[in-house]
């Protein structure tokens, strides 16, 4: 029997903050975190590398703390890095274990075996998807309404080309709270706001969406904000009450009667 991938005394894979929260709002964020399992090093890479948008959606676990606080939401989150394996990516695909990120060469990745890969995606992305899929089956079986909110950080250049965008709402199949969203975005002074830019929610490029928000039928939306705009505890402050304060309001005017924000 192959030995563990992740040691008994090595953080788990999955976090969960206001555990108990009855907030209809639930927040996610698959690339949250840049840890690396011992027995795998990092990969071949420099610790440089471990620190960039290749290997963690920087900046994004700071904004949905304040996120998750200021609306008493329960926030799920991976701490593994994106690297190890993909947890917005169907097991099996080629971007699951980038053996490339960018223009970085991920030497760890080559020529993994069948039963490495699928031992990245029993140990580390099982565990956290399984938490997602615990939650919302504890909210159906009380009746409990779930608004899904998965949260993405960007880079402000990739392969040389600047974005413009601060941030984004991604959807594919229920545009509904993207819209509504993007809308009040749009009227925050000064932002430039990408609709499903810079990506887009499908079943080929994501995971998360699909299969918790669309298959059960949630009101859903992945917001991306861009990394220079968070990358110091300021911008994560100041971004995490933005998003709730906006979230809210995308909520209202939907004329959702649903308690998004747990009583105090």
């Amino acid at each position: 029997m192959a030995h563990p991938l992740l040691a008994a005394d090595e953080p788990s894979p999955v976090t969960v903050h206001n555990a108990q929260s009855a907030s209809a709002f639930l927040i996610v964020a698959d690339h949250a975190g840049n840890r690396m399992p011992r027995a795998l090093g990092q990969l071949g890479i420099a610790d440089a590398d471990c620190l960039r948008h290749i290997a963690i959606d920087i900046g994004i676990a700071g904004v949905c703390r304040h996120l998750a606080d200021a609306l008493g939401a329960t926030l799920i989150q991976q701490e593994y890095s994106r690297l190890i394996i993909d947890c917005n990516r169907q097991p099996g695909t080629p971007t699951s274990i980038p053996e490339m990120s960018e223009t970085t060469e991920i030497a760890g990745n080559i020529g993994l075996g069948p039963e490495e890969a699928a031992q990245r995606a029993r140990e580390i992305f099982r565990p956290y998807h399984d938490r997602i899929a615990a939650e919302l089956d504890a909210r159906q079986a009380a009746g409990r309404p779930t608004i899904l909110i998965a949260m993405h950080s960007f880079t402000p250049v990739f392969l040389g080309i600047a974005r413009p965008w601060h941030a984004g709402v991604l959807y594919n199949r229920d545009p509904r709270l993207a819209r509504a969203l993007f809308a009040q975005l749009e009227r925050e002074a000064g932002l430039v706001v990408g609709d499903n830019e810079p990506y887009s929610v499908s079943d080929a490029s994501d995971y998360t969406i699909p299969v918790h928000g669309e298959r059960r039928g949630l009101l859903h939306v992945a917001v991306e904000i861009r990394q220079d705009l968070i990358a110091d505890a300021a911008g994560q402050a100041a971004w995490g009450a933005r998003m709730a304060r906006l979230l809210v309001s995308a909520l209202a005017a939907l004329g959702d009667p649903v308690p998004a924000v747990a009583a105090s």
